[in-house]
């Protein structure tokens, strides 16, 4: 991370969203093929600029007034809300203005993971904590699409600590805020605050559906996680482990097994034999059948903020900001290869501005963009940066929701910002 990145940001976001923002995609993106003609005008934006300057319930008629906008005030971070009832930035003078509509929405923070990783802590995120993010992104997106039936999920890096999944189906932009609570509580397993040890209980004698799928996805990076994060290497993080176990002596019995050996894989595996044997025996107490997934589910199931997913009027940074602290791009990715995204390596406001900077160069890439048929200039910069990858992932997301012939293709904007 280069410290000085808020010293340089306001040198470097002019040119970024001159350059390289992709309001095409981006306004495309929040307008559902125009369907209903107030959408995108009824939606809220807010800016916050530098020195933590507040701009709320700002909306726009248009991606021109939207670029127009942000262009001129450079804004450090931009974050989305919901779909009015009226124009957001004419709020006061109408009586009636409510929220109607906004993507369901979820935010997993690796902060919420200190108490299980050891790695990092805070704000630092590093690729052996990023697997806690691959386990639940792929435990969430698959629960949201075979439960729920839902299709258009866009998940993004939010150029720091965390992701964001915006689920944009027709059907999950209307629940009202009380389905948006029963849905988040259905997804939430990791409960209780910091003084709470145990905060997942598995009751009854099945399991249900959506853990059993959780647990074989948890299953295939569990021992890996186990041997990164050092899970039973030292006596106060077995202890951790085995406070996890209601029944002294049963934790008593699993504290002689794993101290036979020194690694935290060794030690683990000690933990799964001993209950699968008891198992066998019927030695085990009823509440005691799912010792083992209690403990996966405690330690990797996602840990969800869902406060941010019950409020119909919560906002959420908007893809393709600029992280201030990081200097990072918020960036959109595909959650079934997350083990192949590399938080580390997300290109950097530095970078992108640099890569598309060359001097005399404007004039020509202009030209080579008219040629090969981008809808604007900034489309075509954004390709030949480091971004590529990822407007391309937003891209792809856009049209196959078009092609679920719920959304008409939009054909409003043609052309993205002029140089």
């Amino acid at each position: 991370m280069d410290l000085r990145f808020p010293e340089v940001l306001p040198d470097l976001l002019p040119i970024y969203y001159k350059r390289l923002f992709p309001f095409g995609p981006f306004c495309r993106w929040l307008s559902y093929g125009n369907l209903k003609e107030n959408y995108f005008k009824h939606r809220e934006f807010s800016l916050t600029l530098a020195d933590d300057v507040y701009l709320r319930f700002r909306s726009y008629a248009n991606q021109d007034e939207l670029a127009a906008e942000v262009q001129k005030r450079g804004p450090y971070k931009i974050d989305i809300g919901a779909v009015y009832s009226f124009r957001p930035k004419d709020h006061r003078t109408v009586q009636v203005f409510q929220p109607l509509e906004r993507e369901l929405v979820f935010d997993i923070d690796m902060t919420d993971y200190d108490e299980v990783r050891t790695c990092c802590s805070g704000a630092d995120v590093c690729t052996k904590c990023w697997r806690f993010m691959t386990v639940a992104c792929k435990v969430l997106d698959t629960a949201l699409r075979e439960d729920f039936g839902f299709e258009h999920l866009l998940w993004v890096f939010s150029g720091r600590r965390g992701v964001h999944c915006w689920v944009c189906d027709e059907a999950a932009r209307k629940l009202d805020t009380s389905a948006r609570a029963a849905l988040a509580e259905y997804l939430q397993l990791v409960s209780g605050g910091v003084n709470q040890t145990k905060k997942v209980t598995l009751p009854g004698d099945k399991l249900h559906h959506s853990i059993k799928r959780a647990k074989g996805f948890i299953e295939q990076q569990f021992v890996t996680l186990v041997e990164e994060q050092d899970i039973l290497g030292s006596p106060a993080a077995l202890a951790s482990v085995l406070a996890l176990v209601t029944d002294a002596e049963l934790r008593q019995e699993l504290e002689k097994e794993a101290q036979r050996y020194s690694s935290s894989r060794e030690r683990w595996d000690a933990i799964v034999r001993y209950i699968h044997t008891q198992q066998e025996r019927g030695q085990l107490k009823r509440r005691q059948q799912f010792i083992v997934e209690e403990i996966m589910l405690q330690y990797s199931y996602p840990r969800l903020d869902i406060n941010v997913t019950k409020g119909l009027n919560h906002l959420l940074k908007a893809p393709f900001c600029i992280h201030p602290k990081t200097g990072k791009v918020c960036m959109p990715f595909n959650p079934r290869s997350a083990e192949k995204f590399n938080p580390m390596t997300v290109p950097t406001i530095r970078l992108i501005t640099s890569e598309v900077d060359a001097p005399n160069q404007t004039s020509m890439m202009q030209l080579i963009a008219s040629q090969l048929n981008f809808t604007s200039f900034s489309e075509f910069e954004s390709q030949r940066s480091s971004m590529s990858e990822r407007v391309s992932t937003h891209r792809e997301n856009l049209e196959n929701r078009e092609k679920s012939g719920r959304f008409k293709k939009h054909n409003v904007y043609k052309r993205d910002v002029v140089i």
